[in-house]
């Protein structure tokens, strides 16, 4: 029974990795096609945030069958428990890069406004911190949670960075229609997925250690 209970944890650990780096990628590609405003790479990356939702409910499903047939001890139910809260946060992560995808692929009339100075810092410091967490995940590194954790700070004054910008372009501009709050709605998206990838990390926390947030359970 327990043979059995292994090889399902570890099927369970190859999902994680799968779903992780599916995320990763969305991410990663979001960040080029931002750079580069490639439109129809942009509708692809809406079309692909399906497979991310139809991982989580692979893995949703699996987690369940392990808690309610195999009965798992206590260490084992840490790590499935929290599989189960990181794929919440995962499947956000897919849908907010899917979002910002969707922002780039709408037509635009107008001259295309340039893009504020830290916009793609801000981007590919989020898409470094979900790598870092799902790699914390699939090592049990604690260490590497908790640069993800303290990598936040980082993100968030880049978001003050990229407003403080786009503040400035409003007030130069003549004209700047819709295209800087869609802008600031970008920049937004990416400090969500800057959240979202420190809650992969207190979970990767809880699920080695039993602790959550700093708190004994």
């Amino acid at each position: 029974m327990r043979t059995y209970f292994d090889d399902q944890l570890n099927q369970l650990n190859r999902e994680m990795i799968q779903m992780g780096s599916m995320i990763e990628q969305a991410i990663e590609r979001v960040c080029d096609v931002l750079r580069i405003h490639d439109v129809e790479a942009a509708k692809a990356i809406v079309r692909g945030d399906s497979e991310i939702d139809r991982k989580e409910r692979d893995i949703e499903a699996l987690c369940l069958r392990l808690i309610l047939m195999q009965q798992p001890v206590a260490s084992d139910l840490r790590m499935v428990s929290s599989a189960l809260k990181m794929i919440t946060d995962m499947e956000r992560i897919g849908d907010q890069a899917s979002d910002i995808a969707e922002i780039i692929s709408m037509p635009i009339e107008e001259e295309i406004v340039e893009k504020p100075a830290h916009l793609l810092t801000m981007g590919e410091s989020a898409a470094h911190m979900v790598h870092k967490a799902v790699d914390a995940y699939v090592s049990r590194d604690l260490s590497l949670a908790q640069e993800v954790i303290e990598s936040d700070d980082i993100v968030d004054n880049l978001f003050i960075q990229v407003k403080e910008e786009i503040q400035e372009q409003i007030r130069t501009s003549e004209d700047p229609g819709m295209q800087l709050l869609d802008t600031l709605m970008i920049a937004k998206y990416f400090e969500r997925i800057a959240d979202h990838a420190v809650n992969i990390a207190e979970w990767v926390e809880y699920a080695v250690t039993g602790i959550y947030k700093g708190e004994a359970l």
